[in-house]
């Protein structure tokens, strides 16, 4: 990447912007908010990266802020969370989209922006709730592996929707899905190192691809 251009990323929970930085050299900033990428345009950025943003305790970042960005010649870039999102709204006005959570927005397979809202500590960004698509990855991982069968596999996921998104981690799904001891200790015994953790997989895609940008 030409160390001369100007990259803004917003970014966290999905990746730590201290993990983000090893990966791309770039200047990090919080989760996008609702005004944020007009208020980084004063910058003359060349790329701004949208991973991570707020999603219902604040307003979301705009469309209009966006199109805005891509209209002054600003290559804008998303992947993973907010980014995926907003990246399968616009892909057609310029913006690019990077992932398997983009790709899942905008062939439909996933369409509410619940899918990947997580709740997280706003002073460190550490993620306190899972999200959704993670979740549905890890237990698709799980039948796959014989883990659990496919009626299972279908009480996680509904158990996993009903749950509101702040209150939503793995131990609360299990409780609620009534699989019983056994069944819940197998699960458990396979995430210990098959966890997906889909969101910070494509954090991870987005900011090689910069890194490769020529």
């Amino acid at each position: 990447m030409n160390t001369d251009k100007k990259i803004i990323v917003f970014i966290g929970p999905s990746l730590s912007s201290v993990e983000a930085n090893k990966i791309l050299k770039a200047e990090y900033h919080p989760p996008v908010a609702r005004g944020d990428i007009i208020n980084v345009l004063k910058d003359n950025p060349d790329i701004i990266v949208i991973i991570d943003g707020v999603f219902h305790k604040e307003p979301a970042v705009s469309h209009k802020e966006i199109l805005k960005a891509i209209n002054k010649d600003i290559i804008v870039i998303g992947g993973a969370s907010m980014g995926a999102l907003r990246a399968s709204e616009l892909d057609d006005f310029g913006m690019i989209g990077i992932g398997q959570v983009y790709e899942d927005y905008r062939s439909g397979v996933v369409e509410s922006d619940d899918d990947v809202a997580v709740v997280i500590n706003p002073e460190t960004f550490e993620q306190l709730s899972e999200a959704l698509i993670s979740m549905n990855y890890t237990f698709k991982a799980a039948r796959d592996k014989n883990i659990i069968n496919e009626e299972e596999f279908e009480i996680l996921i509904k158990t996993a929707k009903s749950i509101y998104y702040p209150k939503r981690t793995y131990d609360q799904v299990f409780k609620d899905s009534n699989l019983g001891t056994e069944k819940i200790n197998k699960i458990h015994k396979f995430f210990q190192k098959n966890k997906v953790d889909i969101k910070k997989q494509d954090a991870i895609m987005v900011l090689k691809y910069v890194n490769n940008m020529k």
